[in-house]
């Protein structure tokens, strides 16, 4: 079984659940994936990252997203890119920002100016979320190059990011979970 077919297995199993559900974009659903089920696992966060890592553009120099459900992936990512030889660095972006210190939006290494990231996020569904990631990581200075998830809901999340100039580059869809909607 290739590692995307065994991600993607482990996602129907562990993460997947046939319900109604009102999601954080406000709107309801019939079926919710909760990706951190599997990505906080050692074997799913292994395959997210393998997968992932092969899918970043050779010019990115970290990789970020907002908390909670890049989290795993971010340290995933970044911990096999160090075995690879890679060195892609890390990047956590809050949804509020540190109340002291740097009071920054943006934890993780130090980067040049300019840097280039890959952000990344479990799933998305309208696109805020990742939205709000490429913003934060520009306003800290940053550039992203590259929108990345593992599940793309296909409700307008890639045509949001579309229109701001940014391609979504996901492992699934909807159709990949064979729901027969």
């Amino acid at each position: 079984m290739s590692e995307r077919d065994r991600l993607l297995e482990l996602l129907k199993t562990r993460a997947l659940e046939l319900r109604q559900v009102t999601l954080s974009s406000g709107r309801t659903s019939n079926y919710y994936i909760d990706c951190k089920r599997v990505t906080l696992s050692s074997e799913g966060a292994y395959l997210a990252a393998r997968i992932f890592l092969d899918m970043i553009a050779p010019e990115a120099e970290a990789v970020g997203g907002l908390t909670l459900g890049a989290d795993p992936l971010v340290a995933a990512i970044a911990a096999l890119s160090h075995i690879e030889g890679r060195n892609l660095q890390g990047l956590i972006v809050r949804k509020e920002p540190k109340k002291h210190g740097t009071m920054s939006y943006v934890e993780g290494p130090t980067l040049k100016k300019g840097a280039k990231v890959a952000v990344i996020e479990d799933v998305v569904t309208s696109g805020a979320s990742i939205l709000r990631a490429i913003e934060r990581i520009e306003a800290a200075g940053y550039r992203p190059v590259q929108a990345l998830a593992i599940f793309d809901r296909q409700e307008g999340g890639r045509e949001a990011l579309q229109d701001k100039g940014y391609r979504l580059q996901s492992i699934y869809t909807r159709e990949d979970l064979n729901l027969g909607q």
